[in-house]
């Protein structure tokens, strides 16, 4: 019986996902605003044969308010500037020719239309490689760029991202594969009967349709999702190709795991319709004591002050820097931005019985995703555990900084991984959906099309 086989993706968090990572010696800090850098990390990410590059997106200076009432704890902070990715994957697909090329953009503050078009250019830009990162904006910061005062209610934008997505997905099957003829001869270019408007009429849009961009390479592009919350979840099943999540325990990633794909059968779905990836973030050393030596280093870059701001976005109403820094770690209200990774904070600190500094801490160096701390062959391990205990379809792997982490981990954990017959040699194929084992959605029309003539 052939091995299971583990997925991974580059999570390209530029100039680094540890807040003090920019701070290291070898850490390449112009790395966030430089394009040249994420197309060597792109190619170094397609050379060691990633399934994905995947960019994180925010449309806001995060911590924008703190820093408009004076807090300048805030400029010690990187990740504030960032390219936007779209337009970075349509330049990347001109260097890369296999890697899956994914990207964040919110259904709050997007239309439809336009996030179908987007996608599905550059997904014929790319041959068939390009992936959808779907979200809803969890930033606070981000509601004051876009005519509002405070942030939507975390209910009222997942309803409105279900309807974006069936909005999104139905302008994608605007046309047929076989829709245009380009006739010379006849003087005809498409196959009216082939094209299809939408005519979308529902809570939030009011679409016509249809897309003004073909069929895509792949079918559609894929659809990642990233919410861990319930309603997260739900719409992680009845959308998602591929989940990001953050899960830091065995158990609890085995619950995820089964929770989420025992949720697509009522969607007409199957368990491998849907690849769960949570993140990890590795720091290699040639034995135990030399990666942890490596970890307090960056660790003794972080000051208090720094990790208590980052804790504080997850503690809206809750003033942090007024208790005990040694103290137990508060009880915080249900957040209306990032639910799901509030609560992981909250069982992190509570199983582990961390202080409020230690929580902050920790959540500085791998904003909630798992630390993994040990030599080339420890990280296999684990990474093996959660793949054939069914914690995990694979991993995203995100760097406390750049290039040196990511290098580390591409040259010396996944040729170990090859070795145990759990990783690819080879891509399987020239699209994401292929190099995923994602089958091609077909048409909806097509399916109907084809019903109708079977009848």
């Amino acid at each position: 019986m052939a091995k299971k086989q583990l997925k991974l993706g580059a999570f390209l968090s530029v100039p680094g996902n540890h807040l003090a990572g920019w701070r290291h010696p070898d850490a390449a800090v112009e790395s966030d605003m430089d394009f040249g850098w994420y197309m060597r990390l792109a190619q170094t990410a397609e050379k060691h044969l990633y399934d994905t590059i995947f960019f994180q997106d925010t449309v806001a200076v995060g911590g924008s308010d703190a820093l408009k009432a004076g807090d300048l704890t805030r400029t010690r902070l990187s990740r504030i500037v960032k390219l936007e990715p779209t337009a970075c994957l349509a330049a990347l697909a001109m260097g890369t020719t296999h890697i899956g090329l994914v990207a964040t953009a919110t259904t709050t503050f997007n239309e439809p239309y336009n996030i179908a078009r987007r996608f599905a250019t550059i997904d014929h830009i790319s041959k068939g490689r390009c992936g959808w990162n779907l979200v809803t904006s969890q930033i606070e910061d981000e509601a004051g760029n876009f005519n509002l005062d405070t942030h939507v209610d975390h209910a009222a934008r997942y309803e409105r991202a279900i309807e974006f997505y069936e909005v999104v997905a139905g302008l994608w099957d605007s046309w047929e594969a076989d829709a245009f003829l380009r006739d010379k001869g006849s003087g005809v270019w498409f196959d009216r009967d082939k094209m299809h408007f939408l005519d979308h009429h529902g809570a939030h849009f009011h679409v016509r349709g249809p897309l003004n961009v073909s069929r895509t390479p792949q079918g559609r592009p894929v659809v990642a999702q990233a919410g861990s919350s319930e309603p997260g979840r739900e719409l992680a099943a009845r959308t998602a190709d591929v989940v990001f999540t953050a899960q830091t325990e065995l158990d609890a990633a085995r619950d995820f795991f089964a929770d989420v794909k025992g949720r697509t059968a009522k969607y007409g779905r199957s368990p491998d319709d849907i690849k769960i990836m949570p993140g990890i973030t590795p720091v290699i050393g040639r034995t135990m004591e030399e990666a942890q030596e490596k970890y307090d280093q960056l660790q003794s870059l972080l000051p208090d002050d720094v990790a208590l701001a980052a804790l504080a976005r997850f503690t809206r109403g809750v003033d942090i820097f007024s208790y005990p820094l040694h103290g137990p770690m508060p009880d915080l209200p249900e957040a209306n931005s990032a639910k799901s990774r509030q609560k992981l904070i909250m069982d992190m600190a509570r199983k582990g019985n961390l202080s409020l500094i230690q929580t902050a801490r920790s959540v500085s160096a791998a904003q909630g995703h798992r630390v993994l701390v040990g030599t080339p062959d420890y990280i296999a391990d684990e990474l093996q555990e959660w793949l054939e205990k069914d914690a995990a379809d694979g991993f995203n792997v995100i760097c406390n900084y750049y290039p040196k982490p990511f290098e580390e981990f591409s040259e010396l954990v996944i040729p170990e991984l090859q070795r145990r017959g759990i990783f690819r040699t080879a891509y399987e194929g020239t699209t994401l959906r292929e190099n995923l084992g994602l089958r091609v959605p077909e048409n909806r029309h097509t399916r109907a099309r084809r019903a109708q003539a079977a009848d």
